[in-house]
């Protein structure tokens, strides 16, 4: 049975907003939540950017049975990876073990607020595999001293470190990441339902672990509203990542979509109050292997609604699946 999961999206609510979101969530029956972690929202008409860490924080003592995620964090740029062990150390404790640190290569959109340039592709991905190391060898308790090609770390220890520490996911979106990613994850997070990412995955390392998936819909009772809703604020989903890792702010954003039509978003966005298509749009997830699927609902106002009508109607319908 695959998992489904509840999106809290930083982008498109205020951190208050977003715990109140998380817990209602939980009280809905979702079997897990993710969050992203943005400096940026990818338009302005979603209109936030709230520090994700702080949010989870909240999110971990508001919650009592929900595991919390990162989806993702880029442990490179705007983050050192040695703060990134820390911070995801310290969540681990106050969630109880919840907790999964949620890793990729990151965005032009948020990293270039540090001023330090954006890497080429390939680059990226070995400053990633570079700084998972950096993490799984402070979580392994004790000084840790690295000289690498793109990190140093002086005499660095996690004082407070969890029993068990947290699982590190990898986002992948080609063959180098999922190779990284079957070498050095406990898990394989991917934005697209493409069969050939999990078996990738699995043919460098990744069998049996689990995949989590992520999906966006758009729930209300009047489709158009629900069409219109999902073109402002989420017509850059079907970029490709190719597109959306390059893009330096909202309004790159803008006008690289600024011909997609609100019919192209309903193509590849179920919107409306129609179970069926959501099931239908989950299904290729299933088909590809993946274990898990994070369910975003857009539109930060429209979350309540949301909840009582997956917990009536969405969520048993996809247990099914």
């Amino acid at each position: 049975m695959v998992q489904i999961g509840y999106t809290m999206m930083t982008e498109q609510a205020g951190p208050r907003e977003l715990v109140a979101h998380v817990v209602g969530a939980e009280r809905a029956g979702f079997d897990f939540s993710v969050t992203s972690d943005h400096y940026f929202p990818w338009l302005e008409s979603q209109g936030h950017a709230s520090y994700a860490w702080s949010v989870l924080g909240a999110a971990a003592q508001a919650t009592e049975r929900i595991p919390l995620m990162t989806y993702v964090t880029c442990p490179t740029t705007r983050y050192h990876p040695a703060v990134v062990a820390q911070k995801a150390a310290t969540m681990q404790l106050l969630s109880q073990g919840r907790f999964r640190l949620g890793l990729g290569s990151g965005e032009n959109l948020n990293e270039h607020v540090v001023g330090g340039g954006w890497p080429a592709a390939h680059v990226r991905l070995e400053m990633l595999e570079e700084a998972v190391e950096i993490i799984r060898s402070l979580f392994a308790g004790g000084n840790v001293n690295h000289h690498g090609v793109h990190f140093e770390v002086e005499n660095a220890r996690l004082w407070d470190l969890p029993d068990t520490v947290p699982p590190i996911g990898v986002a992948v979106s080609g063959d180098r990441s999922c190779e990284l990613a079957g070498h050095v994850a406990d898990l394989v997070i991917a934005t697209e339902p493409r069969p050939g990412l999990i078996s990738a995955f699995d043919r460098y390392g990744g069998t049996g672990k689990p995949r989590v998936g992520q999906l966006p819909i758009c729930y209300d009772i009047d489709r158009d509203a629900a069409i219109a809703r999902a073109h402002d604020q989420f017509r850059w989903f079907g970029s490709g990542w190719p597109v959306n890792s390059e893009q330096p702010g909202p309004a790159g954003f803008a006008g690289a979509t600024q011909f997609v039509r609100p019919e192209d978003v309903a193509r590849s966005i179920p919107c409306g109050d129609d179970v069926d298509a959501v099931a239908e749009a989950v299904r290729p997830y299933v088909d590809a292997g993946f274990t898990e699927v994070a369910l975003i609902q857009i539109g930060g106002e429209h979350q309540e609604p949301y909840l009582e009508w997956a917990e009536q109607k969405l969520l048993p319908v996809l247990r099914e699946l």
